[in-house]
C-alpha cells in the first residue's frame, strides 16, 4: 500500500539532487556525491527521484530519522510536518506543550522574533529544500535530457511525474506564501547560478493559481490514476479551494465563489466520508482504505519504510503521560496498557479550546474520560487528569488529546515485539474531503448574508454532524463553522490560518490560553505577527531579501 515509500527505501542512495541551496545553511544535498549522468544512468531513475520530493514533506535526511540534512541540533525536531504543526498550532489555542525548548515558548507565547527558532528554520529551510529538489528533478527530466540518455520511451511516463513534482513545488510554496509571506522565489535556473529574488505575497499567490491551473490542464494524474498517496488532480484542486479561502489575506482580494467552485469540483470526484471519524486516524489507516477514500493528499508515514519523529510520531507519543495512556487504554477494554506506545508527556489542550466541542455529563473526578464518549462529539478524543484548567508549570494538568495514537483499527497496539514499533504508521491528512464540505459552505455564507442556507451546504455540514453524532443547528453561522473546523481539522494544520482569516488571531477580543504569553490571553497581538519572519541567516546570505515588516 506504501509502495512509492518503498521504491525510496531500496534505492535512497541512487537518487541526486546535487543543486546548491547557497542561500540556506544546509548539510550538502548530495550526501553520496553522485553524479547526475550516474543518478539517472536508468530509466526507473525517475520514480524514485519522485519518491524522494514525496517523501521530503516527513523525511529529515537520506539516511536514517536521526540525522538531519539541514544544520539543527535535533534531528526529529527539524521535520516539516512536525513544526509546521506548531506554527499553526501551538501559536494558536488548539495545543499547549509544557517542554521548555526556546522554540516552544516562542511559539506558544506569541513571542517570536527575528530570531531564529527550531520551528521557523525547520519550515523555511525544508520548503525552500524541497523547492530545489524539484527544480533540479524538473531540469533532469527535460526531454532533451531524456533523449540524450536514450529515454524515449519513457517521455510519456515522466511527463506525469514533472506534473506531480510541479504540485509538489506549488504546496512548498504555498506554506512559505502562508507563513513567511514574502519568501525567496527560487526556479531552476537559480541552481548553481545566482541568489533567487524575493517575491511579494500577492505576485506568488498569482504564480501559484496559474502553476495550479496549468496542471489541472495538463498531465496532473487524474484521481486513481496513480497509487494512493500521490497527489491528483484531487490535490491541486484541493490546494486552490484553500487558497481561495484565504485570498483576502494574502491579496486584499477576496475569492469566496472561486474557493465554492473549486471545493464543489473536489467533491465531485468521488471521494468518500468514512462512516467513522476514528477510521481516519488509525495505525493502518492505509491498509484499511479509510485514508484512500477520505483523504484527497497525505503524507505517507510507515514505521518500516518512512520512519520520522516528527508528524504522526510526534502527534501521537508527545500527547500522554503513563498515567493518562493507561487509563485510556484501560477504558477502551485493550489488551495492550497503554494506547501510547511513548509516552513524551508534553502535548496538552487547554479548556477552552476542548469547550468548543460538545461534550455530555462533564465530571472532573479524574476517573474516566472527564465527560461521557457515547454521547458526546465523536470527534473528541480527549481525557483529563482530574483538572480542566491548564498550567505549564504542572504537566498533569489539562487536557490530553489521543486522536493520533498508536491504535489498529482491530484494537491492536504497537508493541515492543514488534520491529521499528516506536514509529507511527498513521498517515497524516494535508487535505481531507471534510475540509472541502466546510470550504463550501463557509465561501456560501460569504457570498450571502453570513449564514449557510442552501441544501446542499446544510447537508455538507450535517454529513459531518451525523458522523460526530451531535445534532445540526438551525442557523448555521460563520462563528459556528470556525468551531465546528476546530473540531472537525484539530491538529490537522489549519488553526492560525482560519483564526487570520477571521480576524480573530490577533483581536484581544478572541482570547485563548497563554495567547501573547498571558494566562487568560485576554491580549492583542501585533498584526504583523500574522506572518513570520524571513530567517536572518537567508537574509545574510542574500542581498535580494528584505524583511518582513515589524521584525
Amino acid at each position: 500500500m506504501k509502495k512509492i515509500y518503498r521504491i525510496f527505501a531500496a534505492a535512497a542512495t541512487v537518487v541526486l539532487f546535487a543543486s546548491c541551496v547557497h542561500q540556506l545553511n544546509t548539510l550538502p544535498l548530495n550526501e553520496t556525491d553522485y553524479t547526475s549522468e550516474l543518478a539517472y544512468k536508468d530509466s526507473d531513475s525517475y520514480i524514485r527521484g519522485l519518491a524522494y520530493i514525496n517523501a521530503y514533506y516527513s523525511f529529515v535526511s537520506q539516511s536514517d530519522p536521526g540525522s538531519s540534512d539541514i544544520s539543527v541540533k535535533d534531528a526529529g525536531q527539524s521535520e516539516l510536518i512536525r513544526q509546521y504543526i506548531n506554527l499553526n498550532e501551538l501559536s494558536a489555542d488548539s495545543f499547549k506543550c509544557v517542554w521548555g525548548d526556546s522554540y516552544v515558548t516562542d511559539i506558544q507565547y506569541d513571542k517570536w522574533t527575528s530570531t531564529i527558532n527550531a520551528a521557523t528554520d525547520a519550515v523555511y529551510t525544508r520548503c525552500l529544500k524541497g523547492i530545489a529538489l524539484v527544480n533540479e528533478f524538473l531540469l533532469q527530466t527535460e526531454d532533451a535530457k531524456l533523449e540524450a540518455r536514450g529515454h524515449n520511451a519513457v517521455k510519456g511516463v515522466v511527463a506525469g511525474y514533472r506534473a506531480e513534482a510541479r504540485f509538489h513545488r506549488a504546496m512548498f510554496f504555498y506554506l512559505l506564501m502562508d507563513l513567511f509571506g514574502n519568501p525567496p522565489f527560487p526556479m531552476p535556473e537559480n541552481i548553481g547560478g545566482d541568489a533567487p529574488a524575493q517575491i511579494k505575497r500577492a505576485d506568488l499567490y498569482n504564480w501559484i493559481e496559474g502553476e495550479c491551473l496549468d496542471l489541472l490542464d495538463g498531465d496532473m494524474p487524474e484521481k486513481g490514476a496513480v497509487p494512493y498517496p500521490r497527489p491528483t488532480k484531487g490535490s491541486v484542486q484541493a490546494l486552490l479551494a484553500r487558497m481561495y479561502l484565504n485570498a483576502e489575506v494574502y491579496t486584499g482580494t477576496p475569492q469566496w465563489q472561486k474557493a465554492k467552485d473549486a471545493a464543489k469540483a473536489v467533491i465531485e470526484m468521488g471521494y468518500i466520508l468514512n462512516p467513522s471519524f476514528e477510521d481516519n486516524f488509525f495505525q493502518d489507516n492505509t491498509e484499511t482504505g479509510a485514508a484512500e477514500n477520505e483523504f484527497i493528499f497525505a503524507i505517507d508515514y510507515d514505521k518500516d519504510f518512512a520512519q520520522s519523529w516528527g508528524g504522526t510520531t510526534t502527534l501521537a507519543s508527545a500527547a500522554m503521560d503513563d498515567d493518562a495512556s493507561s487509563r485510556v487504554a484501560s477504558l477502551l477494554g485493550l489488551s495492550s496498557d497503554h494506547v501510547m506506545v511513548e509516552r513524551w508527556n508534553g502535548y496538552h489542550v487547554a479548556n477552552d479550546y476542548v469547550a468548543r466541542f460538545e461534550l455530555k455529563e462533564v465530571d472532573w473526578s479524574g476517573e474516566g474520560f472527564g465527560y461521557n464518549r457515547e454521547t458526546s462529539d465523536k470527534r473528541a478524543f480527549f481525557i483529563n487528569e482530574g483538572t480542566k484548567e491548564f498550567d505549564r508549570a504542572d504537566a498533569s494538568t489539562g487536557w490530553r488529546c489521543w486522536k493520533f495514537s498508536s491504535r489498529y483499527s482491530d484494537g491492536r497496539v504497537n508493541g515492543a515485539d514488534v520491529d521499528n514499533y516506536k514509529f507511527s504508521s498513521c498517515d497524516f491528512p494535508v487535505f481531507r474531503l471534510p475540509e472541502m464540505y466546510l470550504i463550501y459552505a463557509e465561501a456560501e455564507a460569504r457570498l450571502g448574508d453570513g449564514t449557510v442556507t442552501s441544501s446542499e451546504g446544510r447537508g455538507y455540514i450535517k454529513a459531518l454532524r451525523d458522523r460526530a453524532g451531535v445534532p445540526t443547528p438551525d442557523n448555521i453561522t460563520l462563528d459556528f463553522l470556525l468551531d465546528e473546523r476546530a473540531r472537525e481539522l484539530m491538529w490537522e494544520g489549519h488553526r492560525r490560518t482560519d483564526l487570520i482569516r477571521y480576524g480573530y488571531f490577533t483581536a484581544a477580543s478572541f482570547p485563548w490560553t497563554l495567547k501573547g504569553g498571558i494566562a487568560d490571553g485576554k491580549i492583542s497581538i501585533p498584526e504583523y505577527m500574522t506572518i513570520y519572519p524571513i530567517l536572518t541567516t537567508d537574509m545574510n546570505a542574500n542581498s535580494k531579501l528584505v524583511q518582513n515588516p515589524g521584525y
